[in-house]
């Protein structure tokens, strides 16, 4: 899958290419028809590969877990988990059930009735651009599940 990405002030190919999560072999061969890749000029518009971020580790429940248990092994609460997952903090988990657990580099946020794109970049402490790039779908409805994951320190 791939984007269009409009070059920014300060942007050498290095930077597009870890902010894309690439390498500039491949912005090279997808932007073949761009003459001089070298100099980029804010504005230019180049084809960047776009691979969904990997927000979740998928866990089975295994016969005696409990919430609280696989919580405390994933540095995740117990009522994250439920909300994630769409449970009761204490309902019951049935063995070969598989539940989403956000990886330790993610944010993650269900909203609510009334959320508005301010609130939300606040509570989640992220920039909006960013929050927008990385959930296309956001439409605000209650009960919509929002991921960011943080940028490496790469970038």
């Amino acid at each position: 899958m791939y984007d269009i990405y409009i070059v920014q002030e300060g942007d050498t190919l290095d930077s597009i290419a870890k902010k894309f999560n690439t390498n500039l072999q491949t912005l090279y061969e997808i932007n073949k028809n761009i003459i001089s890749l070298e100099n980029l000029v804010p504005g230019t518009r180049i084809i960047v590969p776009v691979a969904k971020p990997t927000v979740f580790n998928y866990y089975v429940v295994k016969k005696g877990d409990t919430l609280y248990r696989i919580g405390q092994n994933y540095g995740v609460s117990v009522d994250k988990i439920a909300e994630i997952n769409g449970l009761d903090p204490n309902e019951y988990i049935y063995e070969n059930q598989v539940l989403l657990i956000p990886k330790s580099d993610v944010k993650v946020l269900v909203t609510k009735e009334g959320d508005t794109l301010e609130k939300i970049t606040r509570e989640l402490d992220v920039p909006s651009v960013e929050l927008l790039f990385q959930n296309p779908n956001l439409y605000l409805l209650a009960d919509q599940l929002i991921t960011y994951k943080k940028a490496s320190n790469n970038d």
